[in-house]
């Protein structure tokens, strides 16, 4: 009987503790959570996803705490969430064209926005915006980069869209990147099938940074790996214009399907085959002539 009391107890002590510890934590998060760092200003952030992202949760450049999410609200008559940040004010030389991204710590952790410094001379001011940010990003499209290739800011208000057709797209989707020379520009708004013109129509929206772009560029659509995501490679060409908003990109190369690949495999192996047993023809028997 006495055996079992000491359980009893035992059990219920470890209980008391452990709730103990979990109150304590909680007060130590909501604590760092909610530390005021002194005098701040408020710059403005757009996202076209916020995830779990809540009110005062930290906002960070290179990892340090710089402050925190003030408020968040939905912009009126779009379907984007406009953030607002307040920064200590010792941290007031954020480049104009810096990246606010949302992160989340961890797996499993609590999201933050996170800034990446840019290259601009001109400072956000009081009460000023980041143009260019990276959304939260559903789980789904998490595991497509891990077999695929990356994705690019948002860039709300930043880019300009292009089109192209293709006959042939693939797997490809909306949010899938854009990219010239493997570096992301851009990524792919929609993709919607031509009935009278039995091609796809694909738009792209490109950062506004890479205006540069000639207007005989080709568009290709690829394969991240073997069995990664698809993606648009953009491929400059040479012509003095460039790409404008609205343009039509005329040189595209559509996505080639496994089976295609293997047939020419097996094309060229056999073609090159042949091709030996032509360029030298059998011996005859010795003897005979």
């Amino acid at each position: 009987m006495s055996q079992r009391k000491s359980y009893a107890v035992g059990t219920g002590l470890f209980i008391v503790l452990g709730f103990a510890a979990l109150a304590y934590l909680a007060t130590q998060t909501s604590s760092v959570a909610n530390r005021q760092q002194g005098a701040s200003y408020t710059v403005d952030a757009q996202f076209e996803n916020i995830g779990q992202l809540k009110e005062r949760a930290p906002v960070k450049i290179a990892g340090v705490r710089v402050g925190q999410v003030q408020s968040i609200g939905l912009e009126p008559g779009k379907s984007v969430a406009d953030v607002k940040l307040a920064i200590d004010k010792r941290y007031a030389d954020i480049p104009a064209d810096s990246v606010a991204t949302i992160f989340t710590s961890g797996l499993l952790g609590d999201q933050y926005v996170g800034i990446e410094y840019g290259h601009s001379k001109d400072r956000v001011a009081d009460g000023g915006k980041l143009a260019l940010t990276r959304s939260s990003e559903p789980l789904e499209e998490m595991l497509g980069k891990f077999f695929g290739a990356g994705g690019a800011a948002d860039n709300i208000g930043g880019s300009y869209r292009v089109t192209a057709r293709f006959s042939n797209v693939g797997s490809l989707s909306a949010g899938s990147p854009v990219k010239m020379a493997g570096v992301p520009i851009g990524q792919v708004v929609s993709v919607q099938a031509e009935p009278a013109k039995l091609d796809a129509l694909v738009t792209l929206a490109i950062d506004n940074r890479y205006n540069q772009i000639p207007d005989d560029s080709a568009a290709a659509v690829f394969t991240s790996g073997l069995i990664g995501s698809q993606y648009v490679a953009i491929q400059p060409g040479g012509s003095p214009d460039m790409l404008k908003n609205g343009d039509e990109m005329i040189l595209t190369q559509s996505a080639m399907q496994l089976e295609d690949l293997i047939g020419k495999f097996l094309v060229n192996g056999s073609g090159s085959s042949d091709g030996k047993q032509g360029a030298n023809p059998p011996t005859p028997p010795a003897g005979k002539h």
